[in-house]
């Protein structure tokens, strides 16, 4: 799997471009915003964009969902249910945080653990990771030993788990019996912030080897 991550929004929200190299079939995943900024990415890759994918349903993460998947006429997938009550509150969220408005929408798809997402010949594995939000899911992609972690994990920290329906142990059981359990060489590409492996978190990240939290 090829990716490209693109930071988006005043948030600096990691959306990927992910593709298949073989077939140049593509997805985005959080496309948050700055939608010109993206749609001009892909097309310098020479991407074919199949469908949208969303981690979660915060707003600096699908805030161009539905300008992307018009542009492209595509569907969007994800992510799991749980995240409907966030889809479904996307103006208020827009107010809160001070972004331009962003109107509800419903996923073509919804997702669940253990589901799989086909681009060309890739198979992306969906993790159900509740905790940041309840319907937050993970990315795995085998062939290339990459993991789409959405703001469960990050380099050094974790998602936080102050927003509604967040729950703080939640979150660190989808790390540990989640996230930790993929190989340590696994590259990690959070939804802000640098990538990272698995063994790295493992070893320094305080939340996951138990110094807090």
């Amino acid at each position: 799997m090829e990716i490209v991550v693109i930071p988006v929004t005043p948030f600096a929200q990691n959306c990927s471009l992910i593709w298949d190299a073989s077939t140049m079939k593509g997805a985005f995943v959080d496309p948050g915003g700055e939608t010109e900024k993206l749609i001009a990415t892909a097309s310098k890759h020479n991407v074919e964009i199949e469908k949208v994918i969303l981690t979660h349903g915060h707003l600096d993460h699908v805030g161009g969902t539905v300008a992307i998947a018009a542009h492209y006429e595509v569907p969007v997938i994800g992510p799991h249910v749980g995240d409907k009550f966030w889809l479904d509150a996307l103006m208020q969220q827009s107010q809160m945080f001070g972004f331009p408005p962003a109107q509800p929408f419903t996923p073509q798809t919804w997702l669940n653990g253990n589901d799989t997402i086909t681009l060309g010949s890739l198979t992306l594995e969906v993790l159900h990771c509740p905790g940041h939000t309840p319907g937050h899911v993970a990315l795995v992609e085998r062939s290339s030993n990459k993991v789409i972690v959405g703001d469960i994990i990050f380099a050094g920290s974790i998602g936080r788990t102050d927003f509604p329906q967040g729950n703080h142990q939640q979150l660190i059981d989808s790390i540990t019996q989640k996230i930790m359990v993929l190989p340590g060489d696994m590259t990690i590409y959070p939804g802000h912030g640098p990538t990272t492996t698995v063994a790295k978190e493992k070893a320094s990240n305080p939340y996951v080897s138990g110094r807090f939290g």
